[in-house]
């Protein structure tokens, strides 16, 4: 039986597994890509960990890579969550330690790929997939067609200016989507709200650079006031900015996927009131928010692999 390697570069993690033709996962693996200062260093164990996966799994097929500011021609070129800067050709130096086919994305457009060919878009022709990590992303399908631009970098939802003015995304851009609703968003808001509210918050005791999702979701359980604030701000901005996204395609569906999902109704609750309150009355009823229909922990390299499927099919 073949198999495809997927490969998620995230800011924070990346994931690595081995998948075969109908979607099962036989071997996961990751590490921290924030670790690594250079991509040099970055470059060396993503190699090394790729060796290993090829010399025990003798089928493979092709690699799949989903990265941020993904090009056609094999770059990222500056990606705002990661620590590298200028245009980095990872398919050649992949290519420098194996033979394999290599095909490269956006991260969002193989999440987008991987819910068209495993999840909850398998029967949809038109959607859009919004990955909360720690950045947001975002990958429009038209058609059954991946709406990828002249260069590979359409559809950056996350730097969509929502005011032009307070928070700036990781590449410098002023209001920004992603500023706002990401992983790294919601704990802005988290410091915003402190500022804001004299409450008392079990945030008022941990720094921004210990404070991580799951603390303001075991918060919002409990009934902090700071993390319900929190969620009910950055829920709102969610919705409405989705609200605006349907007036230029008009989706059947909205995709949620990513770790800032996994706060469910915190998020999700919000979000929806939002998105139906803003939508023009000829939208109203015709566009779902759903979360992704594949397991959280192997949707990213599932979407990734989905790139081999789809170029060697």
């Amino acid at each position: 039986m073949n198999q495809a390697i997927g490969i998620d570069i995230g800011g924070t993690i990346t994931k690595i597994g081995v998948i075969s033709k109908d979607g099962n996962c036989l071997k996961k693996t990751h590490f921290r890509t924030k670790e690594h200062k250079s991509f040099s260093s970055y470059i060396a164990q993503l190699n090394d960990t790729l060796k290993d996966l090829i010399k025990k799994y003798k089928n493979i097929v092709g690699i799949g890579i989903g990265a941020p500011n993904a090009s056609k021609s094999g770059t990222i070129e500056t990606p705002s969550n990661l620590k590298w800067d200028g245009e980095i050709n990872i398919i050649e130096k992949i290519k420098k330690k194996n033979n394999l086919p290599i095909y490269l994305s956006n991260d969002a457009n193989c999440a987008a790929m991987g819910e068209m060919m495993y999840g909850n878009a398998k029967n949809l022709t038109d959607f859009i997939v919004i990955t909360l990590g720690t950045g947001l992303g975002s990958g429009i399908v038209c058609n059954g067609e991946i709406i990828e631009g002249s260069d590979g970098f359409a559809a950056e939802l996350g730097h969509f200016s929502l005011n032009n003015k307070n928070r700036y995304t990781g590449l410098n851009i002023k209001g920004g989507l992603e500023a706002y609703v990401s992983a790294t968003g919601i704990k802005r808001t988290i410091l915003y709200m402190l500022s804001k509210y004299t409450n008392e918050s079990i945030f008022r005791s941990i720094s921004f650079n210990n404070l991580h999702g799951e603390d303001i979701t075991k918060a919002a359980e409990k009934g902090d006031f700071i993390a319900l604030k929190a969620y009910e701000y950055t829920g709102k901005i969610l919705g409405e900015s989705l609200a605006n996204f349907v007036t230029f395609m008009q989706p059947e569906a909205i995709i949620l996927t990513g770790g800032l999902v996994h706060s469910g109704k915190w998020i999700l609750e919000p979000t929806k009131i939002a998105f139906n309150n803003n939508l023009l009355p000829f939208y109203k009823n015709k566009v779902k928010i759903l979360t992704s229909g594949l397991e959280d922990k192997d949707s990213a390299i599932l979407g990734s692999a989905a790139l081999v499927w789809k170029n060697i099919l």
